[in-house]
């Protein structure tokens, strides 16, 4: 069967936690009301994707649509607000408090079941072989023109796989791995509410991403991370070569694809986190705030 938005919202938070919900968890973790929840759960006990409140192999299948098949990691960048540290490492594989800022992307990846997965790598791209030891089932794609060209080059190379994909910043600290989720019933960005920023940010309507600009009130304070479920993921795979060939393609940021250049071929959510869930670190300065070892 077809999934409403709550009945997706109920059955997904059924399928992921480790134990049997009560009524008041599922309002808790959807943020739906307990009214919507109940009338959720019996529609979905009725069709068989549920019982006694336990989700059934019926709902596995029902959830399968919905499911994030592979993730695709864009780290080919110098990192050169990081200098010196960068230097001599790409900015992924810094270590803060004795953690690359990658694994804990990754085995958030992991825990949500996502282990198809893809590193476009450039800049001192062998030194991301490390990785192989701790992630074996890691795949590395190849972006020689890292250093002529901005990220949306990444995502050329990339392009073909990006159908229900989760597409990663590789240099995000995540500190909530919960926000990595298995099922995505939209195609969506992570962003944090916030009063005002000078960052990269969008204008949101009925949860809907209708403009990204630089700095705001009111906005949605941009995180480099989203998901593309299976029919956006094919529109991008040819929106992102068009852009890319276009005059000034090479400039672009890969997400201006389907969030400007193309916009109108996408409708994009937001999907709200916190400052405290993940954070970009930018600058050496930032680096050292976080961890004082590196204040020397």
């Amino acid at each position: 069967m077809s999934l409403t938005e709550k009945q997706f919202d109920v059955l997904s938070a059924i399928a992921t936690e480790k134990e049997l919900l009560t009524q008041r968890d599922l309002t808790r973790i959807t943020g739906c009301s307990l009214g919507t929840v109940n009338k959720s759960i019996k529609e979905l006990t009725d069709a068989g994707l549920l019982e006694e409140g336990a989700i059934t192999e019926a709902g596995i299948v029902a959830l399968e649509p919905y499911r994030v098949k592979r993730a695709i990691f864009i780290a080919a960048g110098f990192g050169s607000r990081m200098v010196p540290i960068t230097l001599n490492t790409p900015k992924p594989l810094v270590r803060v408090k004795g953690v690359r800022i990658i694994d804990h992307l990754l085995d958030a990846c992991l825990e949500a079941g996502i282990d198809d997965i893809y590193i476009v790598r450039g800049y001192l791209a062998e030194q991301f072989d490390q990785l192989l030891y701790k992630y074996p089932n890691i795949h590395f794609l190849e972006n020689p023109v890292y250093n002529e060209a901005n990220n949306i080059s990444s995502s050329v190379i990339a392009r073909s796989l990006l159908s229900n994909a989760y597409v990663f910043e590789a240099d995000l600290l995540l500190s909530n791995p919960k926000i990595i989720k298995k099922y995505h019933y939209y195609s969506d960005f992570l962003a944090i509410p916030v009063e005002k920023t000078d960052d990269w940010c969008f204008v949101v309507k009925n949860g809907v991403i209708q403009e990204e600009k630089v700095g705001g009130t009111d906005c949605w304070q941009m995180v480099g991370i989203s998901y593309w479920n299976e029919e956006d993921g094919k529109k991008l795979e040819k929106d992102i070569a068009s852009v890319y060939e276009s005059p000034g393609g090479r400039e672009r940021y890969w997400e201006q694809v389907p969030l400007v250049y193309r916009k109108d071929n996408y409708k994009v959510h937001v999907c709200e986190c916190s400052a405290d869930d993940i954070i970009e670190i930018d600058t050496l300065r930032e680096l050292k705030a976080i961890d004082k070892t590196y204040d020397v």
